[in-house]
């Protein structure tokens, strides 16, 4: 198996994805797998809040933005994908049914687990779920692009500028969650090493979820 994942700059089709992206009327097995998709992704970045070693890049944004509004993660997390999701227009980007969904389920998985998650002890084990929840995030986020129901706002602004620079997926994204950090930082949001772990891991876990994903099914499609 070729496990190069910078060879990876396209999302491919497999058995849930949805053969119309702009669609109202979505077949429930790729809803099903935008939601599940979406929930993990959620799931992820709760893990790596709750490890207390450092959250992912957006989310330093969106404590930044809480510190300074007294809002919650979630909220946070939807107005600054709401924002994203405007800079779309210059990238000619198309908004779908799981756009929307993206930014109304990850706010909820934040603000609904976070309080049943573990607050671990040893810095060892709080590593280890940051790391976890960066390979759970990446693994999401691929089960979600490829349901083709419309990317996150986050996502899409990946994809954008992966079709303008035609750069590989895994340096696209790295460079964004790199940047986001740092004004994250800037607005009083807390880097750590979990932060390090997502923004240099987030791409090739995710670009490798893909590659794993379409190398299990082959590039099998439904209606």
């Amino acid at each position: 198996m070729n496990l190069n994942i910078l060879k990876i700059k396209a999302i491919p089709t497999l058995f849930w994805s949805s053969k119309k992206t702009l669609t109202l009327r979505p077949s429930p097995i790729s809803f099903s797998f935008l939601i599940l998709g979406l929930f993990l992704f959620g799931l992820g970045e709760a893990l790596l809040i709750s490890a207390g070693v450092g959250v992912s890049p957006w989310t330093v944004f969106a404590q930044g933005i809480s510190i300074n509004t007294d809002w919650s993660i979630g909220v946070s997390t939807a107005v600054i994908s709401s924002f994203v999701l405007f800079l779309w227009i210059f990238l000619k980007q198309t908004p779908g049914l799981g756009t929307i969904f993206n930014i109304i389920i990850i706010s909820i998985v934040l603000d609904l687990s976070l309080p049943y998650l573990p607050n671990l002890e040893t810095l060892s084990l709080k590593i280890l779920m940051a790391a976890t929840g960066v390979l759970i995030t990446g693994f999401g986020g691929a089960i979600y692009l490829i349901a083709n129901l419309g990317p996150g706002p986050r996502d899409g602004l990946m994809t954008g500028l992966q079709r303008l620079t035609n750069y590989p997926i895994a340096i696209v994204r790295g460079s964004i969650e790199i940047t986001v950090v740092m004004i994250g930082a800037l607005l009083g949001g807390v880097v750590g090493i979990g932060t390090l772990f997502f923004a240099f891991g987030i791409g090739p876990s995710l670009a490798l979820s893909i590659l794993l994903l379409t190398k299990l099914f082959d590039h099998n499609s439904v209606d």
